[in-house]
């Protein structure tokens, strides 16, 4: 499998599978019932909104992990029942798998090639926890 490598300004490198991720990606959705791509684009709204609403945690969430996160959530979990149904429960299963590092020590990137949460990672499982959090109080769930 190829991927592509980048270096960026400030140091390091980054290296991604665009073709992986994207192959991965439309499977998702098709066993999800179409449903994957529909709630990664509801919870990157949702940043959006809470960004704008001075929610500091949502902008150390970056849109990317938001798909990571989604494409982990069990298929029937997303097509649980309506809508509104199916954006509580996918929040549940997402808040209640980020609670400890060990609940999601197995989750990965849609690209299947790298852990979503080790110390290699950009991003750090308590703010998805935190995250996860204010879109359900913000959203109004009980």
């Amino acid at each position: 499998m190829s991927g592509t490598e980048l270096h960026p300004d400030n140091g390091g490198k980054i290296v991604n599978w665009p073709k992986q991720n994207h192959e991965n990606g439309v499977a998702k959705n098709s066993t999800s019932g179409r449903q994957f791509k529909t709630f990664t684009r509801i919870l990157k709204r949702l940043r959006y909104e809470l960004i704008e609403e001075g929610h500091d945690v949502a902008d150390r969430v970056p849109s990317f992990l938001i798909e990571c996160l989604v494409w982990n959530v069990l298929d029937d979990t997303l097509n649980f029942g309506s809508l509104k149904d199916n954006v509580r429960e996918t929040i549940r299963y997402l808040w209640h798998g980020t609670k400890t590092d060990a609940a999601c020590n197995e989750w990965i990137e849609v690209n299947e090639r790298k852990y979503l949460f080790r110390a290699s990672q950009p991003w750090k499982r308590e703010d998805a926890h935190a995250f996860l959090l204010i879109a359900w109080q913000y959203i109004g769930f009980k």
